[in-house]
């Protein structure tokens, strides 16, 4: 049987560092995925890699503006996604889903939660396999602009293939 627990969380540094590492520790997933919005990008991305740094133009809701911070003091400089990110997106392309592999989850929240969570796995030798996934807009939130977008049923599909993808090839280690 398989169990799939969601959570939400702000969009705060500080929240997202304290928050993650306890629900890791709490459940010992066999998966991690966090899931994060891109506005802009026209299709999910997939995360490969997460740089210890936290560097922003803007602020995140509790108003930090990070400016080359380290997200570890002293942490890995970064850290690779252990999702089997080639299979996923080989079976998103198959369901006709758009969908990249993107080589960077920049340097806002979204790259923190990343970092923390493969952090978290790799400091307590975890066997999680764990990663990001980038969500594009829903049409809803580009009404008047334009900006590409994709329906929530779209990305709900590529989200279930992902963690089947994952869960596959968790039966093949």
């Amino acid at each position: 049987m398989i169990k799939i627990i969601g959570y939400s969380l702000p969009v705060s540094f500080k929240k997202v560092i304290e928050k993650v590492p306890q629900i890791i520790q709490n459940h010992k997933p066999k998966i991690f995925i966090g899931l994060g919005l891109a506005g802009g990008r026209p299709s999910i991305s997939i995360e490969r890699v997460a740089i210890n740094i936290m560097d922003s133009a803007s602020p995140d809701i509790d108003g930090f503006k990070p400016d080359d911070k380290e997200i570890i003091n002293d942490g890995p400089v970064a850290y690779f996604s252990t999702l089997p990110i080639k299979r996923i997106l080989k079976s998103l392309h198959a369901a006709k889903i758009p969908a990249i592999i993107s080589n960077s989850a920049e340097t806002y929240v979204c790259n923190a939660l990343m970092y923390i969570a493969l952090h978290t796995i790799a400091s307590n030798n975890l066997p999680t396999l764990g990663g990001f996934i980038h969500l594009p807009f829903l049409p809803e939130q580009v009404l008047d602009k334009q900006q590409p977008s994709m329906s929530l049923d779209l990305m709900l599909r590529a989200v279930n293939l992902v963690i089947e993808e994952t869960l596959n090839s968790l039966k093949t280690l």
